[in-house]
C-alpha cells in the first residue's frame, strides 16, 4: 500500500507553503482580526488566481477537478499560518453544498462565481440548540405562491455577512425521522426578511453570525434538490467539510510543534537548552505522536471520501474525535513549554490555540463524534 502523496500533491503543498508565507504571515492575520470583513480584495483575488476556491469543483464549472486529499493537503497548509477570510464557508460549505444539491443550472450560476472569486458563500445550519443533525433543523419554509416564506434564526453561521448567497437549511414538512422534510434553499444577500448580525467570538480570524429570517420570500427556482429530501446530501457536505477541517487542524498542530521545537533548542535554563531535560523531551515527543496520529487518521478519511467508501462516515467521526482533542493538547503544549513568553498575547501561538478552541467544536466535539464512532460500528 502506498502512504506516500504524489508529485503534483507535494508540488500543490509546496507552491501553497511558499504562498502563504510571503502572503499570510501573522501580521497580516492580526490585521484581519481587528478587520469585519477578515480578508482583503487583493488576498481573496490572489486565491483564485491559484485556482484554490475551485479545486474541488469540476472543469466544467471553473474547477480544477481535484480530490478531496489534495484538497487536505492545501487545508493542511492554510492552517499552518491560520488563515483567515471565506475560503473555507465558500468553497467547503455554500459551494460544495451547490454542487452536490444543486441543478445543473444552479450550479452553472454560482460555481463559476465562486471558482473565480466573483462571489462568496455560506451555509446556515445550526440554530439556538446548537445541533449538527437533523433533529436540530427547526427553521421553516412554508410554500405559497410562486415560492418559500423562510423564518427562524441560524446562529454561527460562518461569514454570513460576506455571502453573496447563503444556503439556508430549513423544514418544510414534519416526518417519520429528523431527516424527512429537510430541505435547502439559496437566499441572496439583500432579500427582505433577511437580517445578518456579526457576533463576537474567541477566535477572531474566523467570522460567526447570526442570520434571521423573517417571512423572507425566495421563488421557488431558490430550492436547493428535492424538497423535504435534502439531508442525505447535506450530510455529504457536512462529511466532507468535518475531514477538511482536521486537515487544517493537522496543519496548525504540526506548526505548534514545529515552533515549540525549535524554541526548546535555543532557550537555555541552568546552563543547557531545556529540551535536553528528559520533562521537556516527552512532552514533545506526545506532541509528536499526536500530530502524527491526527494526519494519519485525516488523509484515511480524505482518502474514503475520495473512494466513496463505505468507511468514509466512520472514518470522518474517527478523526474529528482525535483530532479535536490533539489540536487543544498540542497547542496548550505548546504554550507550556515557551514559558513565560508563551502566555504573552504578542506570541503567535495564542493565535493557534484560539483555532484549536474554536475548530473543537464545530462540526461536533470529541465526545459528540465518539458517539458516533460508537453507533456505527453498532454499540
Amino acid at each position: 500500500m502506498d502512504f506516500g502523496f504524489s508529485q503534483e500533491q507535494e508540488m500543490l503543498r509546496a507552491t501553497a507553503r511558499k504562498f502563504l508565507e510571503n502572503e499570510c504571515t501573522s501580521t497580516f492575520v492580526r490585521a484581519r482580526m481587528d478587520e469585519p470583513a477578515g480578508v482583503t480584495d487583493d488576498f481573496w483575488a490572489k486565491l483564485a488566481e491559484q485556482g484554490w476556491l475551485g479545486l474541488v469543483f469540476p472543469e466544467e464549472y471553473g474547477g480544477s477537478g481535484l480530490g478531496f486529499v489534495d484538497l487536505t493537503v492545501l487545508m493542511e497548509e492554510m492552517g499552518r499560518c491560520v488563515m483567515p477570510g471565506p475560503f473555507f464557508s465558500t468553497v467547503l460549505l455554500g459551494g460544495l453544498t451547490i454542487l452536490e444539491a444543486g441543478s445543473p443550472a444552479q450550479r452553472k450560476e454560482w460555481l463559476p462565481k465562486l471558482a473565480a472569486g466573483q462571489a462568496k458563500a455560506t451555509l446556515a445550519l445550526t440554530e439556538p440548540n446548537a445541533r449538527w443533525d437533523a433533529a436540530g433543523v427547526t427553521a421553516t419554509a412554508k410554500e405559497g405562491k410562486g415560492g418559500f416564506a423562510l423564518s427562524g434564526t441560524k446562529l454561527f453561521v460562518p461569514d454570513a455577512h460576506l455571502a453573496d448567497v447563503i444556503v439556508v437549511v430549513a423544514r418544510t414538512a414534519e416526518g417519520k425521522t429528523p431527516e424527512d422534510g429537510v430541505s435547502l434553499f439559496l437566499v441572496p444577500k439583500g432579500v427582505k426578511g433577511l437580517e445578518v448580525k456579526l457576533l463576537p467570538t474567541m477566535d477572531q480570524t474566523r467570522k460567526l453570525c447570526e442570520v434571521t429570517l423573517k417571512d423572507a420570500a425566495v421563488p421557488a427556482g431558490a430550492l436547493l434538490g428535492g424538497k423535504g429530501a435534502a439531508w442525505s446530501a447535506l450530510a455529504r457536505v457536512i462529511q466532507r467539510a468535518t475531514i477538511a477541517l482536521c486537515g487544517e487542524m493537522c496543519g496548525g498542530a504540526q506548526r505548534v510543534l514545529d515552533m515549540t521545537t525549535e524554541y526548546v533548542k535555543i532557550r537555555v535554563a541552568f546552563g543547557k537548552p531545556i529540551g535536553t531535560y528528559q520533562g521537556v523531551k516527552h512532552k514533545a515527543a506526545d506532541m509528536l505522536v499526536d500530530v502524527e496520529n491526527a494526519k494519519s487518521l485525516t488523509y484515511y478519511a480524505a482518502w474514503a471520501a475520495d473512494e466513496n467508501s463505505p468507511e468514509t462516515a466512520l472514518a470522518t467521526s474517527m478523526a474529528k474525535a482525535y483530532v479535536s482533542d490533539a489540536y487543544r493538547k498540542v497547542s496548550a503544549a505548546g504554550i507550556q513549554l515557551h514559558g513565560g513568553i508563551g502566555f504573552t498575547w504578542e506570541h503567535d501561538l495564542h493565535l493557534y490555540f484560539k483555532r484549536a478552541k474554536a475548530s473543537e467544536f464545530t462540526f461536533g466535539d470529541a465526545t459528540h463524534h465518539r458517539e458516533r464512532v460508537a453507533q456505527l460500528i453498532k454499540l
